[in-house]
């Protein structure tokens, strides 16, 4: 039966990787029609209550229309997921219509000091991965997928990107300092807890356990660092943003080098709320913020409120 569950998995892969990009976002879009009509999954309950925690100061109807319209992105992000990894790199570069910033990119390989792409849960970042490959060697973390036709499937795709993939642990760590220290490139997502400690750093008012991986490869290396995130346009491609991080980065401790990252996610959410994928539960970070997504939102969003007031009053 597990086989049989695992092939079917990896059919539909392959499957919807083979369709037109057009055809998979209205799939999506579709899909998301009923989510939000229905308003029952658990991870639209989850979404509506970051997005509340996030932007309060919005007015409730602002907040489910971005809602409505986050749900709608990224589902169509994780169908477009399909078709980037199904394609080759040739296809996915010219997916790419437009980038901004693109001299910051060739300015940092040619100073040879190593390259950290900053790199939020935002649009759909995987698009990026085959220009990039063109240009430098990649090294990046990658945790399997615990199904494991689905995780052969990205494999394969990270293969044709020639990109180095690490474990998520200290060996890990080891070779993304090497890659670095030789002019290579690595690509964090920073906007994830960490599976245990972490320092808590401020975002969006609220004090969280957080990785300072990228921060201290930054700062220990001398690596120069870039903040990336594409989002789709309305001619089935994509545009790429590519944006130099505050010089703050590179002074200071890892823990205000996180901050610095935090702010600018924040920035980011606040210019496109609804292309942010607002599905993580990142509040739990918060020791007294645990069990936030098993309660009542409001009593939910009284909690957090406590929490940030506490902070603004330690500031």
């Amino acid at each position: 039966m597990k086989k049989q569950q695992t092939t079917t998995i990896t059919r539909l892969f392959h499957f919807f990787g083979r369709q037109p990009i057009m055809l998979l976002r209205l799939i999506a879009r579709s899909l998301a029609f009923i989510v939000n009509l229905t308003g029952v999954s658990k991870t639209s309950k989850t979404l509506s209550l970051n997005i509340n925690i996030c932007l309060p100061e919005l007015s409730e109807t602002k907040r489910q229309q971005i809602t409505q319209a986050a749900i709608r992105n990224e589902m169509q992000s994780y169908f477009e997921f399909f078709s980037i990894w199904a394609s080759s790199n040739e296809k996915n570069i010219s997916r790419i219509h437009s980038i901004q910033g693109e001299e910051h990119v060739h300015a940092a390989i040619a100073a040879a000091k190593g390259l950290v792409l900053i790199v939020p849960h935002f649009g759909t970042w995987e698009v990026m991965n085959a220009w990039f490959a063109q240009h430098t060697q990649m090294t990046i973390m990658y945790k399997p997928i615990k199904n494991a036709e689905a995780d052969q499937f990205v494999r394969q795709a990270r293969s044709r990107e020639n990109a180095i993939l690490v474990p998520t642990d200290e060996s890990g760590v080891r070779q993304i300092f090497k890659a670095l220290k030789q002019g290579g490139t690595t690509v964090i997502l920073p906007d994830h807890s960490p599976n245990i400690g972490g320092e808590m750093i401020e975002y969006f008012g609220i004090p969280l356990a957080s990785s300072s991986l990228s921060a201290k490869l930054i700062q220990k290396t001398k690596a120069k660092a870039l903040f990336l995130y594409a989002m789709r346009n309305q001619s089935n491609g994509f545009d790429m943003h590519i944006e130099p991080v505050n010089e703050e980065i590179y002074q200071g401790t890892a823990e205000q080098g996180t901050l610095v990252i935090h702010q600018m996610i924040e920035q980011l959410i606040r210019r496109y709320p609804e292309h942010y994928h607002w599905s993580y539960k990142r509040f739990k970070a918060n020791p007294a913020l645990q069990d936030i997504y098993h309660i009542p939102r409001e009593q939910a969003l009284e909690h957090v409120a406590a929490v940030r007031q506490q902070q603004q009053n330690l500031s």
